[in-house]
């Protein structure tokens, strides 16, 4: 027998132990990583799936992808997942696309009930906290000491860290559904990194969350990419700031 005959079973073994090997890499367009949060949940939650993906940068110059930054977008179009024959701009229908795809790969809490809040709550930072967007900016080359957040945000930011506290409360934490990341941290990591750009103070329980997020290697990747990312500047989502 020859030497490739002999390597397959071992290659087709290998790939049935690993549903993720099984599968074709996937590619994900994004647009800036400083200034879109909505990039940064789609290339947090592909990598909680552990689906191989390649990742294309889409220029803020491009029209559509700057009115989407800006908030004055009817859709938001990117980040947008190809896999398979599938073309998915949702980020929501990507972590369901994932999820049912690798479900091994835990991006849903296995507990019912825990996997029915982390919908809840996936669902209202999709649909939800349109003062926190406006009024805070992600922008992750920014940091605005004594910034002031007015009323309609700061009660965007007083909801959000009510949820935090119950799903570290019920599910013990560090993570809002236990020992690991999951979906609902991905969606929620962007208001960590705008507390620390626009310097908002948060009780201790919030803290703790938020260095546990800020400490998860994939953030701290992304972070860095962020910085180092030639790319035109917005100046509309810049505010007199210190690096």
């Amino acid at each position: 027998m020859s030497e490739s005959r002999r390597r397959r079973p071992a290659t087709a073994k290998a790939a049935a132990a690993s549903p993720v090997l099984a599968h074709a890499p996937a590619l994900l367009r994004i647009s800036s990583r400083n200034y879109s949060s909505w990039s940064m949940r789609g290339w947090l939650i592909l990598r909680l799936s552990g689906l191989p993906f390649t990742t294309e940068v889409v220029s803020p110059d491009d029209p559509a992808t700057r009115a989407e930054l800006l908030l004055q977008s009817s859709s938001i179009l990117l980040p947008c997942l190809v896999h398979d024959g599938a073309e998915l701009w949702d980020t929501l229908a990507i972590a369901e696309y994932l999820h049912e795809l690798l479900p091994e790969a835990g991006l849903m809490p296995a507990d019912r009930i825990a996997r029915a809040r982390s919908r809840s709550i996936c669902g209202e930072m999709h649909a939800g906290f349109h003062a926190l967007r406006s009024s805070l900016p992600m922008n992750l080359r920014a940091h605005v000491p004594g910034f002031t957040v007015w009323s309609a945000a700061r009660a965007d930011l007083e909801r959000i860290f009510n949820l935090w506290r119950g799903c570290l409360s019920a599910w013990g934490g560090p993570w809002l559904f236990g020992d690991r990341p999951t979906l609902a941290d991905a969606m929620y990591a962007p208001v960590v990194l705008r507390c620390r750009s626009y310097d908002v103070a948060l009780d201790e329980t919030c803290e703790a969350y938020a260095r546990t997020v800020l400490g998860w290697p994939a953030v701290q990747e992304w972070i860095a990419a962020a910085r180092e990312e030639p790319e035109p500047r917005i100046t509309e989502l810049e505010f007199e700031s210190e690096f």
